[in-house]
C-alpha cells in the first residue's frame, strides 16, 4: 500500500460515520446518477501472459551479462510479480526467488509453504511446475539453501544482485551464508527491464488512467455543498467500483489543498471552495495517478491565475520531454514557468518534483527531478504533475501521466481545461 492510498483509506475510515446510505453503498441504485450509470470496463483489461514473463526473464539475463552480474535475488513484491507472476506475502521467514544469468531459476521457501508456492508457480511462472524449490524447516538456516542453490548453478563467487526492497535481515543472511559472493544492487536489472514498457503494458496504463479520469468526472458531477472530503472520496471509490476496478483518491478542500499530501482534519465543501484530488487505480497491476483541481461554483481571479500557471507548466513539461533529454531538464523547464510567474524561487511554492516513473508501482524509476541525469527513452512512463501551493490559502496541482514516444511525449489522458470545467474537452 503506497502513501497515497494510505491517506485515502485513512481519511475514508475517519469519516465513515458521516456517510449516508446513498453515499456508502456502491452497489445501490441510490448512488448519484452520474456514478450509478457507469459501466464496467473490466473486460478491456487483458492479463499479462506467461510468455510475456518469459521474455522479461530473457531480457533480465541479457542485462545481467552486460552488467557482469551472476544472479538476482528477490523476495515478495512488485519485481517478483513482474518476472514470475507470484504474489508472495513477506514475513520474517525467508521466501525468495533467484534468477541466474545462466541456468534455471530456483526458489527458497518454508517447507509448509511449498504447496502454496508451487500452485502459483505452475500457473504464472515461465518455468512452471518444473521449477526447483528448496525448502527449509523452522529450525534450519534458509540462507544456506540460497548459497547451495547458487553453488549448484556453478556460482561460487561473483556478483549477486539484491532487489532494492529486500529487507536487510535477508541481505545479511545471504551475505553471511555466501561470503564469497559480492552483494550488489539488482536495480540495473529490475529497473532496466521495468522502465521500458511494452505495447501491452502501455495499453494497461492507458486503460487505468482512462478509468480514473472517468471515475473522477462522475464524482465531480455529483459534488454538492455540505459534503465532506470523506463523502467525495467515497464517491470516487464507488465510481471506480462501478467501472470494475478498485481505486480511490485523497481529497483536500480549501486551505488544506495547499498541503501537497493533504490533511486528515475534517473539511467541508462550500460554494467557492477549491478541491484538489489525487489518486488512481490498478488495472492488471498497472497503476494510474491523476490529480485534478476544481471549484464548486465560481473561483476567484487568483485561483484562475494560479491554475493557468500550473497548466502552462504541465504543458511545458510535456512539450520538453523527448528521447535523449536528461530527466532533470523536464523538471527544470516546468519549474522555470512557475518561478517566472512569481511563485519561486526553487521549491518555495512548488515543493516537489515534476514527475515520477509509473508502471506496476505508482512511484518507480526514473524520476523527473533536478538530480536525475538519466537520458529519456521511448516507452518510459511518468507523471507530469506541477503544482503551486500557497500556505493558508489554496493549492493547485494538475497531474496526468505520459509516455515518451519516438519524437516527444504523449499524455494518457487529456489535460484539465479549467477550474470550472475540469473534464470538458480541451
Amino acid at each position: 500500500m503506497n502513501r497515497r492510498y494510505f491517506l485515502s483509506l485513512t481519511a475514508l475510515s475517519a469519516g465513515a460515520a458521516s456517510f449516508s446510505a446513498a453515499q456508502t453503498d456502491s452497489t445501490s441504485a441510490s448512488l448519484p446518477p452520474a456514478v450509478a450509470g457507469l459501466k464496467s470496463r473490466k473486460a478491456e483489461a487483458k492479463p499479462i501472459t506467461v510468455e510475456e514473463r518469459a521474455a522479461r526473464i530473457a531480457q533480465a539475463r541479457e542485462l545481467m551479462a552486460r552488467q557482469q552480474m551472476d544472479a538476482i535475488f528477490m523476495i515478495g513484491g512488485t519485481s517478483l510479480v513482474y518476472f514470475t507472476g507470484v504474489k508472495w506475502w513477506n514475513s520474517e521467514r525467508l521466501g525468495a526467488a533467484v534468477i541466474p544469468a545462466k541456468g534455471q531459476m530456483f526458489w527458497v521457501c518454508p517447507a509448509f509453504e511449498e504447496a502454496r508456492l508451487r500452485e502459483q508457480v505452475a500457473q504464472t511462472c515461465p518455468e512452471g511446475s518444473s521449477v526447483k524449490v528448496l525448502t527449509w524447516n523452522e529450525h534450519e538456516d534458509p540462507y544456506q539453501l540460497v548459497a547451495q542453490g547458487l553453488k549448484d548453478l556453478g556460482i561460487s563467487s561473483g556478483a549477486l544482485g539484491m532487489e532494492e526492497r529486500t529487507t536487510y535481515v535477508f541481505v545479511e543472511g545471504v551475505s553471511n551464508a555466501a561470503p564469497q559472493m559480492k552483494i550488489v544492487s539488482a536495480t540495473p536489472i529490475t529497473a532496466g527491464c521495468r522502465m521500458l514498457k511494452t505495447d501491452h503494458e502501455l495499453q494497461l496504463l492507458t486503460l487505468a488512467n482512462q478509468v480514473t479520469l472517468q471515475a473522477y468526472e462522475a464524482a465531480w458531477k455529483s459534488l454538492k455543498a455540505g459534503m465532506t472530503q470523506h463523502d467525495f472520496a467515497r464517491l470516487v471509490s464507488a465510481a471506480h467500483t462501478q467501472l470494475g476496478f478498485e481505486g480511490g483518491a485523497g481529497v483536500q478542500v480549501g486551505a488544506k489543498s495547499a498541503l501537497p499530501h493533504g490533511s486528515l482534519k475534517p473539511q467541508v465543501v462550500e460554494e467557492g471552495t477549491i478541491l484538489l484530488i489525487d489518486g488512481g487505480c490498478a488495472v492488471e497491476g498497472y497503476e494510474s495517478d491523476i490529480s485534478r483541481t476544481f471549484v464548486l461554483g465560481k473561483p476567484t481571479d487568483k485561483m484562475r491565475r494560479v491554475f493557468d500557471i500550473v497548466h502552462q507548466a504541465q504543458t511545458t513539461a510535456l512539450k520538453t520531454a523527448r528521447p535523449g533529454l536528461v530527466a532533470k531538464e523536464v523538471d527544470a523547464a516546468a519549474r522555470k514557468v512557475i518561478a517566472d510567474a512569481g511563485y519561486g524561487p526553487g521549491y518555495k511554492f512548488f515543493g516537489h518534483r515534476v514527475g515520477h516513473g509509473i508502471g506496476m508501482d505508482g512511484h518507480e524509476w526514473p524520476y523527473l527531478v533536478g538530480s536525475d541525469n538519466l537520458p529519456l527513452a521511448p516507452r518510459m512512463c511518468f507523471s507530469d504533475e506541477p503544482g503551486v501551493y500557497i500556505p493558508g490559502e489554496f493549492g493547485v496541482r494538475l497531474e496526468d501521466c505520459m509516455h515518451i514516444t519516438n519524437d516527444g511525449a504523449q499524455l494518457f489522458t487529456p489535460q484539465s481545461p479549467s477550474l470550472e470545467q475540469p473534464f470538458a474537452a480541451a
